[in-house]
């Protein structure tokens, strides 16, 4: 069985599967049939801080150069790949500092819960707010930038690392792109391996945002829910787990035990990414049940709506390899009407564009797409969503370019 699409062999968000499948088909060579007058060619000139050895941000790594623990990286993120090296996303992280960034980062917690905070707002996700706003109190940050962020208000009168932060956020998840500008600043302040690391952890929670969203997470109702959203949350939630998903203990779990604030056990007890990850049996489970031809289909329309043309690109060229139609892929990369397509393919890309367009899934939406596909299929499908919402954060923040010779697929924005 092939490996899992990733492009990058990245790590799993919430441990539920195994990532790796790269999707890169065969670069440099579109598939037959493909002609898209927007498409550009990566030949052109790259922007002048893209380095044409990674066609990134970052110098090319190269494995010689770097220390144990950097080559066990790179060996891993190189078994991910269909061309034996890392590329994209995964060869961007080789350059990060290898610590566990929210809590060990050389930034600090004030740094680190700021850039969570941000994608939670960008992201309108309320749950994941509310507790990293508290958690943000805690460890000293700001509450007058919290305020600026929550209330989306220029950030100024601020130090310049939390500034850039904001800005980070915004651009990457309100623009899709990353200017120049924004970036030279953050590396100016940051330097690489930090700034790897920080727009990394904002992917990671805008993965975790994802399932949050997707399934509906309400805080406990004695908690306060601290964001303004433009829209009601729907109500279609268990007493118990406070979501769309009934609560599943573990073993080893005892339900008198408190949860810890301001701890790693922040998440009250039976609600949170860990607990809506117990529903899935992952990715490999997932290809087995439903295929890779709708697998492909869930990426594609994540990297649609992250506007991510590395993703997008690599993944159309596998899509059509498992069978994926050339009319629904189309479909979605030009965000037609769902009129010609319904079944399984109408509600992943239902899902997809509201997940990831309102950040919100409607509960009709929901409840058709679980009578689909069942709660372990519908886990394991929005956590493959969620890697790819974390592997585009990446590919925007450090302007990840094609392979030299390959054409672009997504119209150029």
């Amino acid at each position: 069985m092939r490996s899992v699409h990733i492009l990058t062999g990245l790590l799993l968000l919430g441990g539920a599967g195994a990532a790796g499948h790269n999707g890169m088909g065969r670069p440099g060579q579109a598939p037959s049939g493909t002609n898209h007058g927007a498409a550009i060619e990566s030949e052109g000139t790259l922007p002048a801080d893209v380095s044409p050895d990674s066609r990134n941000r970052l110098p090319l790594i190269h494995r010689e150069n770097l220390d144990d623990r950097g080559r066990k990286a790179y060996d891993a993120a190189a078994g991910g790949s269909s061309s034996g090296v890392p590329q994209g996303a995964a060869e961007i992280r080789l350059h990060g500092t290898g610590v566990d960034v929210r809590w060990a980062s050389p930034l600090g917690r004030q740094i680190t819960e700021l850039a969570i905070l941000t994608v939670a707002r960008e992201m309108d996700q309320p749950y994941e707010w509310s507790l990293h706003e508290m958690e943000g109190v805690s460890v000293g940050v700001d509450p007058a930038i919290i305020n600026v962020v929550r209330d989306r208000k220029p950030a100024t009168g601020f130090g310049e690392k939390e500034t850039v932060i904001i800005q980070i956020g915004r651009e990457i998840f309100g623009q899709h792109k990353l200017s120049a500008a924004t970036y030279a600043s953050a590396l100016k302040l940051f330097g690489p391996a930090n700034l790897v690391d920080v727009i990394d952890l904002m992917g990671q929670y805008s993965g975790t945002a994802t399932r949050l969203t997707a399934f509906n997470q309400h805080l406990p109702p004695q908690m306060k829910q601290f964001l303004p959203l433009p829209f009601t949350l729907p109500d279609d939630i268990h007493a118990d787990s406070r979501s769309r998903l009934p609560v599943v203990r573990s073993q080893n779990q005892n339900p008198q035990t408190a949860p810890t604030l301001y701890s790693r056990s922040l998440e009250p007890e039976g609600t949170g990414p860990a607990q809506i990850a117990r529903h899935g049996a992952g990715l490999k489970s997932l290809e087995a049940s439903i295929g890779r031809r709708l697998m492909d289909l869930a990426i594609l329309v994540t990297a649609r709506e992250y506007d991510q043309q590395f993703d997008w690109t690599l993944n159309e060229l596998a899509a059509r390899q498992d069978g994926l139609e050339p009319a629904i892929i189309d479909i979605v990369r030009e965000r037609k009407p769902l009129t010609a397509v319904g079944g399984k393919e109408g509600a992943i890309v239902e899902f997809g564009r509201e997940l990831f367009g309102k950040h919100i899934v409607a509960a009709e939406t929901y409840a058709h797409a679980l009578d689909l596909f069942g709660e372990r299929d519908l886990a394991d499908l929005v956590v493959l969503m969620a890697q790819h919402s974390r592997e585009d954060t990446v590919l925007i923040g450090f302007d990840q370019h094609l392979p030299a010779g390959q054409k672009a697929l997504l119209p150029d924005r």
